[in-house]
């Protein structure tokens, strides 16, 4: 029987409140400050109706830019979705222990109506009969990932990161990002990630990584959870037990990871180790199977030996375990949609993140606790480490923001020239004949820029050709722009090719080039008009292995502006390029040998 306690939310948030500070002072608090945190926690668990608490393990998403007025449009896909209108009936109704916002569900307009919103979060979560603050997530990992864009700062990705090798620069991006998602009452960001990308084809982690040496990666992953968790945000590595070599993308499809146990101890646990060590709040699984860490075959998520059996027990792990989103085809093909949160829960997940069916998963949890499969002392393990981690945030003294505080951290012009200057030891020079480049404007100022435009990863920034172009305009060139695409038709390298004649120097930006790519054809028929070519890989690195003709080529691994407008100031001689390959790039012609070894990079 679960009676409710009737003193007011005043005294309940005061009774909790001291919990804060016991699990904020982290390693350092005196065994007595945790136990009485942990005491208080306790008491709140024990508050909680069966219903609460099932909720109080999901993170959901949520249609729209207000959590009790969303536009028309998002409260029918809300309905539709998870049978609610708004954020605030979705936590009335089912308890949610967390909300994650993503831009294409309107959360992520401009930073003002994201506290707005995270306000409106947090009160509908205090109103509850039980009154618990929520902990409000994102993907915002920066490069190629990124759900809140300008006038927020955009920081360089991991694989640039991996480029500039610095350890204070990855902490710096961290804490200033952090600090940014913080001030909108967002406290956990599922980065960094901790997958060392070995496999070239990789479709789903590329430049998501920091490159493939596991040492490397292992110690920029300590320096942005550090960085991250300075600022008040929980950091999450993923994803567990290593994502970094799969041909398959887990939204689409199971990938299997063929790793042998020693294989994995030396490639993929490193990052996750150094993790660990740095005291990360919390880890995000994988939707992959690794039969030498589990013979039964089941992915990560799901997974007792992988995630009890290693990360708990082997690397002694006891923070927060949240899913990667549990409707990606990865954790689907095994098993139906309400098995995937109880076993999730039985391997030792701690939070379910945004099944696809809130109902059919909510109630599975529920059944099963009820029917005895799951013991509600199982649950309430789960629970106390997701209150622990909102204590330690801070959560139950203040879950709220403010606009002031949101002018004084988002976007302001010591974090975006930050920005800039770290973006600038990122940029990678692979090739530079005759010593090409820097261009010099006097000698060489009518340039054309070309190239493939995809979409910017936060729906603010780009197009890459224009703002490579406006860059280059700045910096004292004559500038003429074409956006050739990604797969460019004939026409349009005639187009480009016409365009060509008379410039000093052809810029072409690529994208993700593989052996039938037309942006081969591009890039050649540009070479043979005599004009000198230099060619920015915008995404993946490897692209200097499929093409041919160009003088020079630069490494940017994102396309957003910070990483176009830092490579701008290196082809204009503004900046020296340092930035070293985090990975190798291997022939196209014979990918057992390297044409460009990790560590290579060109300078001037």
């Amino acid at each position: 029987m679960h009676h409710r306690a009737t003193t007011s939310r005043r005294t309940l948030l005061t009774v909790t409140a001291a919990a804060a500070a016991a699990a904020a002072t982290g390693a350092t608090a005196s065994a007595h400050a945790g136990a009485s945190g942990d005491r208080r926690l306790h008491a709140l668990i024990s508050r909680m109706s069966l219903e609460e608490k099932v909720g109080q393990l999901f993170v959901m998403r949520v249609y729209g830019h207000s959590a009790t007025a969303p536009d028309q449009a998002d409260a029918d896909a809300n309905l539709k979705e998870i049978g609610v209108r708004t954020a605030a009936e979705l936590i009335a109704r089912y308890h949610v222990g967390g909300i994650i916002y993503f831009s294409w569900a309107h959360n992520t307009r401009d930073p003002h109506q994201i506290a707005d919103l995270s306000n409106g979060i947090q009160r509908a979560a205090l109103d509850g009969p039980t009154p618990v603050p929520l902990l409000i997530s994102i993907d915002q990992e920066h490069g190629i990932v990124a759900r809140i864009g300008e006038p927020a700062t955009l920081m360089p990705g991991a694989m640039a990161l991996g480029a500039a090798g610095s350890r204070s620069d990855a902490r710096r991006a961290a804490r200033i990002a952090g600090s940014e998602l913080a001030a909108m009452g967002i406290r956990q960001n599922y980065a960094p990630v901790a997958d060392v990308n070995v496999n070239p084809a990789n479709p789903v982690i590329g430049v998501r990584s920091f490159g493939a040496d596991p040492q490397a990666v292992a110690r920029l992953v300590a320096a942005q959870v550090s960085g991250y968790q300075a600022a008040g945000v929980a950091a999450t590595s993923k994803h567990f037990p290593g994502h970094g070599d799969t041909e398959t993308d887990s939204h689409y499809g199971l990938p299997r990871i063929g790793h042998t146990r020693a294989q994995w101890e030396a490639l993929d646990a490193p990052p996750f180790r150094a993790a660990v060590a740095a005291g990360i709040d919390s880890i995000m699984t994988a939707h992959i199977v690794v039969p030498a860490l589990d013979a039964a075959e089941d992915p990560a998520t799901l997974s007792r030996p992988i995630l009890t059996g290693i990360l708990r027990e082997r690397l002694g792990y006891d923070g927060v375990v949240v899913t990667d989103s549990l409707g990606m085809e990865g954790v689907r093909t095994k098993y139906g949609d309400d098995r995937v949160p109880v076993l999730a829960l039985k391997a030792g997940c701690d939070q379910l993140l945004n099944p696809p069916s809130l109902a059919t998963a909510w109630n599975a949890v529920l059944g099963a606790v009820r029917s005895g499969e799951i013991s509600e002392a199982r649950i309430d393990e789960s629970i106390l480490r997701i209150l622990r981690l909102k204590a330690k945030l801070g959560l139950f003294r203040d879950p709220y923001v403010s606009h002031e505080g949101v002018d004084r951290a988002v976007g302001t012009r010591s974090h975006l020239a930050a920005a800039d200057r770290i973006a600038e030891r990122t940029t990678t020079l692979l090739l530079n004949e005759g010593g090409l480049l820097p261009l010099d404007r006097r000698a060489m100022p009518d340039l054309l820029v070309v190239g493939a435009d995809p979409a910017s990863p936060s729906g603010t920034t780009g197009p890459p050709t224009a703002t490579l172009a406006t860059a280059l305009t700045e910096l004292g060139f004559t500038v003429a722009a074409l956006s050739t695409g990604t797969a460019p038709s004939a026409a349009r390298i005639d187009e480009a090719v016409a365009a060509a004649a008379g410039k000093d120097a052809i810029v072409v930006g690529t994208y993700n080039v593989s052996a039938t790519s037309t942006q081969r054809t591009l890039v050649s028929r540009l070479a043979a008009t005599g004009v000198p070519v230099i060619t920015v890989a915008i995404r993946n690195p490897y692209d200097v292995a499929r093409l041919g003709g160009q003088r020079a080529t630069l490494a940017t691994y994102s396309w957003t502006d910070v990483e176009l407008r830092a490579a701008a100031r290196v082809i204009a001689g503004r900046a020296r390029p340092e930035g070293r390959l985090p990975v190798p790039v291997q022939r196209a012609d014979d990918p057992t040998r390297v044409m460009y070894p990790v560590g290579y990079g060109l300078t001037y």
